[in-house]
């Protein structure tokens, strides 16, 4: 990790008064979470992402998307936040303000502590109705298994029950990018997270971020799509590197350099 980056990035944190974090897939690959297309394995590996992730895949055969979701909420019951999630949450309490926007569907952030997470893609442990999005609240258990399984019902209308995250072809939750683009038009700094930047609308908010003017930070261990158009590469896993901005700004003191 090059010092005089981290450095540079520490000072412009403690100036900042509104810092906006984006994550990507990069960030829940640390926690040993496959990406949609690397836990296509096994009996999952003969079928195409749109079979399994779309309302038509669904509406074909319900049973077999369900139960690659109920896999998939397995693989991530077995994992947990990393030290980066965690470090996020530390870093709400060093800078007047910090809203997450992740496309990742785990619920870490959440989990890690940090208080206002705005999930683009929605959160496979949440669930709604398939026919009239009515939200479901209540636990829903992992099935026994790999193999499909017959979703349950819908209490108010009796439609199958579906995970609450956005399905190829499907709109963002209403409301949501509209938010994050409000936070990201405002902030001073935005970190870029473990995200490839070629997933749209979410790859074009570093770029909404430095036409308001703020200093964008990327995060990667390798250079991305969007590392031409950023100020600052710290090049690393975020497990180490956002530790080490939350290290860095806390030996600052009391008030983080705020004007």
């Amino acid at each position: 990790m090059d010092a005089a980056k981290l450095k540079r990035a520490v000072e412009a944190l403690g100036q900042a008064r509104l810092v906006v974090v984006a994550t990507g897939a990069g960030m829940s690959k640390e926690s040993g979470i496959a990406t949609f297309r690397e836990a296509q394995e096994g009996l999952w590996a003969r079928y195409n992402p749109e079979e399994l992730a779309s309302p038509q895949g669904f509406r074909q055969d319900p049973a077999r998307v369900w139960g690659w979701y109920n896999y998939r909420r397995g693989l991530i019951a077995r994992s947990s936040p990393h030290a980066g999630h965690r470090a996020l949450a530390k870093l709400e309490d060093l800078v007047p303000r910090l809203v997450v926007v992740t496309q990742n569907i785990d619920g870490f952030h959440r989990q890690a502590g940090s208080s206002t997470v705005l999930e683009l893609h929605g959160n496979i442990n949440r669930f709604k109705c398939f026919e009239h999005d009515h939200p479901v609240d209540i636990e829903i258990p992992l099935a026994a298994g790999d193999g499909p399984v017959e979703p349950p019902k819908c209490a108010r209308c009796g439609s199958y029950i579906r995970p609450d995250v956005v399905w190829f072809g499907e709109m963002l939750p209403h409301g949501v990018f509209e938010q994050a683009e409000n936070f990201v038009r405002s902030c001073d700094v935005m970190l870029v997270v473990g995200t490839s930047g070629f997933v749209y609308p979410a790859a074009a908010l570093p770029t909404a971020a430095r036409v308001g003017g703020a200093l964008v930070i990327e995060v990667n261990t390798q250079p991305s799509q969007l590392t031409q158009m950023v100020d600052i590469l710290l090049q690393g896993p975020a497990g180490e590197v956002l530790p080490a901005l939350v290290t860095g700004l806390a030996a600052r003191g009391p008030g983080g350099g705020h004007a």
